[in-house]
């Protein structure tokens, strides 16, 4: 059983507020007061959920941690313990930059990315490498890993990410299962999930979907907790306070968490 910490609707309410004084063609900024998101468990160790920026995180388990689509330098990520597992999902820069693996400690970690992922970093040190296709199941490092699609649906996103390239990701840890979509619209394959605790799901015009899409996803796949992330796109910050009021408007057992991916 776990006990778990969770944003009062109450603190969303009070961001979405203040953003509907602004105008609803520039979404505004979301600064939240929250920096990471701790699970604890009633046995075993707690897992910390450390934004990095956009798409990137870190995860940590005890003593295992994962870095999940690791860019920015080495220096995004001074303070932090070296990886035991680093999942990439796409081919873009916001997923994918070589120099930053280059300059992290992997001497210990195994790297879980999809064939094209692979083809683009070339000779990476690491202790293990792992691609794996849609539909793939990995166990390594004490976790279930599986790998999801993730594709544009839009006639006219189709060119960003086609269907069999990039990689979502369930894994579950301690029994906790937390999907992570990486770069999709609101596929049938994430529509179908099941029993996901935690949701990482992506929102960003012209790239992956929008606010609207994006809430009714999480309304047919019903995760216990679902936090926006990569939400910067072309024209800005999606509203993802507006998300959140969708969410609680359509679904108030969903539990929406804002962190701050933009610092």
């Amino acid at each position: 059983m776990k006990l778990v910490k969770t944003i009062p609707f109450g603190l969303v309410l009070a961001f979405a507020a203040q953003s509907c004084s602004q105008s609803r063609s520039t979404a505004p900024a979301v600064v939240s007061e929250i920096q990471t998101d701790t699970v604890s468990f009633q046995e075993g160790d707690s897992l910390i959920i450390q934004p990095v920026q956009h798409a990137t995180m870190v995860l940590q388990y005890g003593k295992l941690v994962i870095y999940v689509d690791p860019v920015g330098g080495a220096e995004a990520f001074n303070g932090m313990p070296a990886p035991d597992l680093v999942l990439v999902t796409d081919i873009h820069g916001d997923h994918t930059d070589a120099n930053t693996l280059a300059a992290l400690n992997l001497a210990n970690a195994h790297l879980v990315a999809p064939n094209a992922v692979m083809e683009m970093i070339g000779n990476i040190q690491c202790a293990g490498k792992f691609a794996l296709l849609n539909g793939d199941s990995l166990s390594t490092k004490g976790i279930q890993i599986h790998a999801i699609p993730m594709y544009n649906l839009r006639e006219d996103a189709l060119k960003f990410h086609p269907k069999g390239r990039g990689n979502g990701y369930v894994i579950t840890i301690n029994g906790e299962r937390i999907y992570l979509s990486g770069d999709t619209e609101d596929i049938p394959e994430m529509r179908k999930l099941t029993s996901i605790d935690r949701a990482f799901v992506c929102m960003n015009l012209p790239y992956t979907m929008t606010v609207d899409q994006a809430a009714d996803a999480v309304i047919a796949f019903k995760p216990a907790t679902v936090y926006p992330y990569h939400y910067r796109g072309k024209d800005g910050l999606s509203d993802v306070n507006r998300f959140a009021e969708l969410i609680h408007q359509r679904d108030s057992t969903i539990q929406v968490e804002l962190l701050n991916w933009y610092p």
